[in-house]
């Protein structure tokens, strides 16, 4: 059974509360249940992380490389600052891809720029938290060959 990492960047732990508006009502153990509900239609395994640090989310990226077969991340605040994360990620020799709970397109313009989406194999963004579904989908297809 292919792992594949999800890793989830700062104050998404707050998801349901933080900005509705922007994020909907969903909560973080919501995407963790839609993620694990598709990882068993998909037969792989996920492992769901969450933190608001650089360093443990690139720790994270680089021990991941032995063990998964693609990385889900949604960025979050580091999206647009992060050259660390994005270092740590053209480490990452798999398939990457990037998810944003809401479009960052229709958002301020600092959010435009994703470093990111530089290392990654795809981004999904503005389908709510149904992009990680889609997300986990895809990468379970590509691990299948």
């Amino acid at each position: 059974m292919d792992a594949i990492l999800i890793i989830n960047g700062p104050n998404l732990d707050m998801l349901g509360i933080r900005q509705p508006e922007v994020y909907g009502y969903d909560t973080l153990a919501d995407v963790e249940a839609l993620c694990q509900r598709t990882a068993e239609e998909e037969n792989v395994s996920i492992d769901f992380r969450q933190s608001d640090s650089e360093a443990e989310i690139m720790g994270w990226i680089k021990k991941g490389r032995a063990t998964t077969s693609g990385l889900i991340l949604n960025p979050a605040g580091f999206t647009s600052t992060s050259i660390a994360i994005l270092d740590a990620l053209l480490i990452y020799d798999r398939p990457i891809i990037e998810v944003h709970i809401s479009p960052l397109f229709r958002r301020d313009e600092f959010r435009h720029l994703s470093y990111p989406s530089k290392a990654a194999s795809a981004k999904i963004e503005g389908f709510g938290i149904r992009g990680y579904e889609f997300a986990l989908r895809k990468l379970a297809e590509w691990a299948r060959g």
